[in-house]
């Protein structure tokens, strides 16, 4: 009878708090386990629905509290966690996802009652779905929460887009995009020599991005692996797949198997 994965390291695999060897390991257990995908996103949907419930106010403080609690854990390796431990490892998702809260509260205030059904949408935007690393777009909106962006999206000239990324474990990764006129600009790293190095959780890049007129769309490319690659042949396989806009468009880059890439395009409006 195989052995089921206990809470504590199911938060870890969520976050990706795991070295690159292990969190592979307890992914190929999780998804041969009875269960074991549909007890990851019952764990996060109830995480969000209990934040979801509670006023700004009581988010924040609760957010900074879960927040010291969690970093006080991960100097602690999971193996020698005992009991009293767990409930504070356990708190790792509804971390994630209440940064994320934090950010649309700071962005701008208002009434309780009118913020929180945008608060919930973008916490269903940005909570980390399945094992796998995922670009997230959000346009910023005029005095409102920032608007989540899916696949296909209308966008037009002047939107000032924010991305997120979900390293889903992966240790390096870049961002990038090329657009309707053949351009491509790289976003992450913010150069050529930048560290490829991610971070857990949801991350927002720390500069937003504002579409110019390039016509038809504007692609997003996030490619992750965990050993780092070259930047520079990243952005040459990029190029090469921006000649052809038809390819562009939908097709991937062109790229060694070592390393993966997800990406989200945008429709520009006229």
């Amino acid at each position: 009878m195989s052995q089921r994965t206990p809470d504590w390291l199911l938060e870890r695999i969520a976050l990706g708090e795991l070295p690159p060897e292990e969190l592979a390991a307890a992914r190929a257990r999780l998804a041969e386990e009875p269960g074991g995908l549909e007890r990851l996103a019952r764990l996060e949907s109830d995480d969000g629905a209990t934040l979801a419930k509670l006023p700004p106010s009581q988010v924040a403080a609760e957010i900074a509290r879960r927040r010291r609690v969690l970093e006080a854990s991960r100097s602690v390796r999971a193996d020698t966690l005992s009991r009293r431990w767990l409930p504070a490892v356990a708190l790792g998702v509804p971390v994630v996802v209440g940064l994320a809260l934090l950010m649309v509260l700071s962005l701008h205030e208002l009434p309780e009652e009118e913020a929180r059904p945008q608060q919930v949408a973008l916490l269903d935007t940005t909570r980390t779905k399945g094992l796998e690393p995922k670009l997230l777009v959000h346009r910023q909106t005029q005095g409102g929460a920032p608007e989540p962006l899916v696949d296909s999206a209308r966008a037009r000239q002047g939107d000032v887009l924010q991305l997120s990324y979900v390293s889903a474990g992966r240790r390096y990764g870049a961002v990038l995009s090329v657009d309707g006129r053949g351009s491509v600009t790289l976003h992450f790293p913010e150069s050529l020599t930048g560290s490829l190095e991610l971070k857990g959780g949801t991350v927002s890049l720390p500069s937003a991005y504002e579409l110019d007129d390039a016509p038809a769309f504007e692609r997003f490319f996030f490619v992750t692996s965990d050993a780092p690659f070259d930047v520079n042949a990243l952005m040459d396989a990029a190029r090469q797949l921006a000649q052809d806009p038809g390819s562009a468009r939908n097709q991937p880059l062109p790229l060694p198997e070592q390393l993966s890439q997800t990406s989200v395009t945008l429709e520009k409006a006229p």
